[in-house]
């Protein structure tokens, strides 16, 4: 369907001045030359009611927000179906990590099968309204794949630069598709610079990444979906719903850069009622955003050898990107977190086998990353989460991680300390627990009724235990008399009667005082509390804690 024509201008994101878009989609301010400007649409002449219901009737992928896209006439779009990917409501996992409104966006779903789908579609439409022919792009994999697969589709030509760890894998798909492929020896920095040399020197255009105004434009239409998404699952369908975070790992940033941008517009609409956090995770072989946000520093200082094996987020220097984000997260909140190449490697299993999502290792270090802020109490448990899984796992990657990966993972061995309540893995707890004194009959009381069946599966799994549950403090407490367990795992925030409260009640009772306590909590603990239970418990596990080598194997356990 043919669109009426709309009026679109560029704004400059350091002075603010705004630029007639006339079907470009890239140059740079004439007042100050910045080279990042923003699409800004007569949302104004938009009725929202109207819009919303509107929505309801189109076509469950990105192109159903073209008003708000950077697009004169949507006969020029260029689609295979992007968009519109499902929000997960994780159950297993988000049990493990004490978090109760867990969303996972899965954007293994496009067409070749990552988020990068949304950023071609878009820059390829647009380049196609306005007659380019020929393009180069630098990339690491995702992005040359979605770009060959839609320049082909469009009928342009594509010259796509890689860096020299990229996995041939991907750069045989790009050339599949009838991609001119250039491998460069040297890092994706360098790459760039070549790839800008190239360009220019063929007089072709050049994918500007962050600062093309598609790039962002694309991925703020992850925004509008998790919005409405989320409105159907809390608010009923009456109201669109901005999550409290959104969680992605990093290389350039454009992904939560570009989000940020869509809940923006939602809220200036009034479509939300609320800005989400936002989580920026990096590998720590190569974090110069983290360690910037760590020194207060809006701006970061270039990592000239990244020593991170996952070379999908190995940028050294973010440049202007990181400048953005350190904006967005000082205005509306955020953290910026690093995790390691062998925690993401053991994220992407926990992930696959808690929840069956097979990942690629760039979303591994996403999940690392947010069990960390779970950990460290940055997320809490009430607190609407969702996380950007930009891709699937590929057949690739010991070409990605190499053997330094999987010898680097090793199972560490648990010692036990004398005087402070060891926080170990769960399965270890079990271990130690019956290595003492013969555990067979296990009280599990906890509120949570996932998470209460999820640690119930992995005692399960070890051995055969007689598993009881309950639900709240008052017939836990009352499950512990009559049953007179070898082993009870108790939370500590219930309602009504809380774990505490357990506790003290069994220490009361010479017929429940003996039995051995392991306390399974998401509770951040005071330093009162904790000594408290130092002397009350056997053992103390932080929820998210035990997502380790031994909690994995008692999945697989279970499973054979």
């Amino acid at each position: 369907m043919r669109t009426n024509v709309k009026h679109i201008e560029l704004e400059c994101i350091n002075c603010h001045t705004r630029i007639q878009l006339n079907r470009a989609v890239s140059g740079s301010c004439p007042a100050c030359g910045e080279t990042i400007l923003e699409a800004r649409y007569e949302l104004g002449k938009i009725n929202v009611h109207d819009w919303m219901s509107a929505l309801k009737q189109r076509r469950p992928n990105l192109w159903r927000y073209h008003e708000v896209l950077p697009i004169f006439d949507t006969d020029n779009i260029i689609s295979m179906g992007e968009g519109g990917t499902p929000l997960v409501k994780s159950r297993t996992l988000a049990a493990n990590l004490g978090l109760k409104h867990l969303y996972i966006k899965d954007e293994r779903q496009g067409p070749t099968g990552s988020f990068k789908d949304r950023q071609a579609t878009v820059a390829i439409s647009a380049l196609h309204e306005m007659g380019v022919e020929e393009l180069v792009v630098a990339s690491t994999g995702n992005v040359a794949i979605a770009y060959a697969a839609y320049c082909a589709r469009a009928g342009i030509k594509l010259w796509a630069f890689f860096p020299s760890l990229a996995p041939v894998e991907k750069l045989r798909e790009a050339a599949l598709y009838g991609a001119e492929i250039i491998q460069i020896a040297g890092n994706y920095d360098q790459t760039k610079e070549l790839a800008a040399r190239f360009a220019q020197s063929k007089g072709v255009f050049l994918d500007r990444g962050i600062k093309s105004v598609a790039a962002i434009e694309a991925m703020k239409t992850m925004a509008y979906e998790i919005g409405e998404q989320l409105g159907r699952e809390l608010e009923g369908n009456e109201r669109w719903r901005a999550p409290d975070w959104f969680i992605q790992a990093v290389s350039g940033g454009m992904g939560p850069i570009g989000v940020g941008k869509g809940f923006r517009e939602m809220y200036d609409f009034g479509m939300i009622d609320s800005m989400p956090a936002l989580g920026v995770i990096q590998s720590t072989g190569c974090a110069p955003m983290v360690e910037a946000f760590s020194r207060g520093q809006r701006v970061a200082t270039p990592i000239e050898h990244p020593t991170s094996v996952i070379v999908t987020l190995s940028t050294g220097n973010p440049g202007r990107s990181y400048e953005l984000l350190y904006d967005y997260v000082s205005d509306y909140g955020g953290h910026f977190i690093s995790a390691s190449d062998e925690e993401a490697f053991s994220a992407t299993l926990v992930l696959a086998r808690n929840d069956g999502m097979s990942v690629e290792p760039a979303t591994g270090v996403t999940f690392a990353g947010l069990f960390k802020m779970v950990q460290q109490g940055v997320i809490k448990p009430d607190d609407v989460v969702v996380v950007n899984l930009s891709g699937h796992t590929m057949p690739v990657e010991t070409q990605i991680l190499g053997q330094r990966w999987l010898r680097s993972v090793d199972i560490p061995e648990h010692e036990e300390q004398a005087s402070v309540v060891p926080e170990e893995g769960l399965v270890s707890a079990l271990e130690q627990m019956d290595s003492h004194s013969h555990v067979r009959r296990v009280a599990i009381v906890e509120d949570n009724v996932d998470a209460a069946r999820l640690i119930a599966r992995i005692i399960q799994a070890r051995g055969n235990y007689d598993v009881q549950l309950a639900h709240d403090g008052a017939s836990g407490i009352q499950l512990i008399r009559s049953t007179k367990p070898d082993l009870v795992i108790l939370d500590l925030m219930m309602p009504d009667i809380d774990g505490f409260t357990v506790i003290d009640t069994m220490k009361a009772d010479p017929a429940l005082a003996n039995i051995p306590i392991v306390v399974v909590t998401a509770k951040e603990l005071t330093a009162r509390e904790r000594a408290r239970l130092g002397t009350q418990v056997n053992m103390l596990l932080q929820k998210g804690s035990f997502i380790d080598e031994d909690f994995i194997t008692g999945l697989v356990s279970e499973l054979d």
